[in-house]
């Protein structure tokens, strides 16, 4: 799409006004994109809950942050793991004691490019358990809380969703017949977009008062591929990162951040990197290939999500 809303320059932080009295929950918000995001919407004022599975990687994160914000800084950690549902329902249930308000979930971890098949402590594929199934756990938990405040649910997925099967591998989904660290990663990425078109449409038909939107990072310099990745994967990447082909991780927080804070964006839509085949280059809306809008995979997904998770997202 050529046409970007925001102009040649894109979506940037200098659109956002003051977000004091506002509160924003990132999963995997210690490095990476994640960190990116916590850092502009603390440069706001904002008050920021990091949903981390390492206590001391975020203390670790969240004394940097004091030291650029101040000591005052709102910024706090709930320990989330998203292999492990009951470690999301204990999450969960702390922010629901401890949160007010939630102005924004965004889902932002992710784990990428397994180079072996591993299983959550559920016993699900792991790319899959955590960037699917334990957000959809999540947002199911938190989905009354964001209401109350007419807040958002951002679902980051990734340029991946068009790679792979193209569709949910329905007969095999913990992928015992075929794993593979891409086609299994891009198989739990377009299981997150579909899941969020789908649930936009459930709360559009239950006249609920909380927006979905869907956005991707490009190819940014995050933690990903290193936290994650074989060791292949992780040299290729090392290499590829230090070349002009991959923008920042805060470039490549810009696109959750504009879809918490940016008012009157499209829901049926795909935000992210407009250039170079969506990799880099101004923020805005971005082109959505028809697979991932597959209502009838996307809602033969939703339940047999819930089924898998043990537990009914009621809308």
């Amino acid at each position: 799409m050529n046409n970007n809303q925001f102009g040649n320059k894109g979506w940037t932080p200098d659109r956002i006004g003051n977000l004091n009295e506002k509160t924003y929950l990132i999963s995997g918000a210690n490095a990476g994109a994640g960190f990116e995001a916590t850092r502009i919407l603390l440069s706001k004022g904002a008050e920021v809950v990091m949903l981390n599975r390492s206590e001391a990687k975020s203390k670790n994160a969240i004394q940097k942050l004091k030291e650029e914000f101040g000591k005052t800084a709102q910024v706090k950690f709930i320990k989330m793991d998203l292999a492990d549902l009951s470690s999301v329902r204990n999450a969960g249930n702390e922010i629901i004691q401890s949160v007010s308000r939630i102005d924004a979930l965004i889902c932002n971890a992710a784990i990428a490019q397994v180079p072996k098949q591993q299983f959550t402590v559920d016993g699900f594929e792991s790319q899959l358990g955590v960037n699917h199934y334990g957000h959809f756990l999540l947002c199911s938990i938190l989905f009354d809380r964001i209401e109350e405040s007419k807040g958002r649910i951002v679902v980051v997925g990734s340029e991946g969703y068009k790679m792979g099967l193209k569709t949910i591998q329905f007969d095999d989904m913990n992928w015992n017949k075929n794993y593979h660290p891409m086609n299994t990663y891009c198989h739990s990425k377009l299981a997150q977009i579909m899941f969020a078109y789908e649930l936009q449409d459930r709360i559009r038909a239950a006249n609920k008062n909380v927006q979905v939107y869907v956005c991707h990072p490009g190819a940014s310099a995050t933690s990903l591929i290193k936290t994650s990745g074989g060791l292949r994967d992780r040299i290729i990447w090392g290499l590829v990162s230090k070349t002009p082909l991959v923008q920042s991780a805060n470039r490549g927080a810009y696109p959750e951040v504009m879809c918490a804070t940016e008012d009157n964006l499209r829901e049926k839509a795909y935000f992210g990197p407009t250039k170079r085949m969506q990799t880099g280059g101004p923020v805005g809306e971005c082109k959505l290939e028809p697979h991932a809008q597959d209502m009838e995979v996307a809602a033969k997904l939703w339940t047999v999500t819930e089924q898998e998770i043990g537990q009914k997202f009621n809308v």
